[in-house]
């Protein structure tokens, strides 16, 4: 265990946002979206992630990883940080995958992200999707919205996470965490059960399925704000997903509830900042369901939302085009960190 907690804490205070600890190397941190073997460490055997492993798993924790070959769970150094763990085989050795989570909630300002936000956790119901591949910084952002309504506004919040990150404190709001596999057997069962457990706001840590999703649709149709999470790479991308995740013939009713009920799509995506010490920045791709895009959505003329992201301003909305041009004007990122996604240089 000492081990084990000397290696993240070192890569906390490097400034990692992962650790990854593998048979046959030295532990690898990825700093700033680099990977970079810790060169000075030894290498690290199979006896001893197996040993790490032991060390932060349950008894039947450690039963479930040896039946599935893997397992999620959060994992705390006290004063240094929290970490979400994924344990699992690979080549008959475990390995370890750190995410690290910083002990304070960053603010939407200090994150960078369109001031907006700040309005739409006011909706009094609908549902908010933040999406982007993984590692992107989605629960981050939903944390700093949970944040600002829980210092701002008088909630009753539930979350469902898997595993929890950020750990929130009753501000102004009551804010009650449940843990996918600890606290509710799936996403799809905690949605259920919260209908029946008075919340304002439900956040959903991942639409994963169509139970899930249809049942987080009708949540935030009768009288709640739904936040949740896809992995998808674009604003439009995310409706097309949550509609042809329904049956055919479902799908033309589907499109009239989801244009109804949407409040907006936030996609981001992290890249270096210039300087370095200051991380990662995140550009982002901003949906607010207005008149035209509802229209859009009932329609299937999905094609003419990038055009209204780029002429509504006015209403906050923006390209991932955009806000890259944004932060490369504003010399926080270099253009050249963009030639992985051509069609955004």
């Amino acid at each position: 265990m000492e081990r084990l907690d000397e290696l993240l804490k070192g890569g906390h205070y490097k400034g990692a946002s992962d650790i990854h600890i593998v048979a046959g190397s030295p532990p690898i941190y990825r700093i700033n979206g680099q990977l970079l073997p810790q060169k000075k460490m030894d290498r690290i055997l199979p006896e001893d992630t197996s040993e790490m492993a032991k060390a932060v798993l349950t008894d039947e924790l450690w039963k479930t990883l040896d039946i599935k070959r893997e397992v999620d769970l959060s994992y705390g150094i006290t004063g240094v940080s929290r970490f979400r763990v994924n344990i699992f085989y690979q080549r008959s050795a475990i390995s370890l995958a750190f995410r690290v989570i910083p002990r304070e909630i960053p603010t939407i300002d200090e994150l960078g992200l369109p001031r907006i936000l700040e309005k739409v956790v006011q909706n009094p119901h609908g549902l908010f999707l933040v999406t982007g591949p993984t590692g992107s910084g989605k629960s981050t952002s939903l944390a700093s919205m949970i944040d600002y309504m829980n210092r701002h506004m008088n909630k009753h919040i539930i979350t469902l996470e898997d595993p929890i990150e950020y750990l929130h404190s009753h501000n102004q709001s009551i804010i009650e965490q449940r843990e996918v596999g600890f606290d509710t057997l799936s996403f799809k069962d905690g949605l259920r059960a919260s209908l029946r457990q008075d919340p304002d706001v439900i956040l959903v840590g991942e639409l994963r399925d169509l139970d899930t999703i249809q049942t987080a649709i009708t949540a935030a149709e009768t009288g709640h704000l739904v936040l949740g999470t896809l992995h998808t790479q674009d604003t439009t991308g995310t409706i097309d997903r949550m509609i042809d995740v329904f049956p055919v013939h479902q799908r033309s009713q589907t499109r009239t509830m989801l244009a109804n009920v949407l409040i907006g799509v936030m996609s981001q995506r992290l890249f270096p900042t210039i300087d370095e010490e200051s991380g990662r920045v995140a550009a982002t791709e901003l949906l607010i369901n207005n008149s035209a895009i509802k229209n859009h959505i009932r329609s299937e003329k999905m094609h003419q939302i990038p055009n209204v992201l780029q002429t509504a301003r006015d209403q906050g909305m923006h390209t991932m085009e955009m806000s890259i041009k944004n932060l490369i004007a504003e010399k926080r990122i270099r253009a050249s960190e963009l030639w992985p996604y051509s069609s955004q240089r």
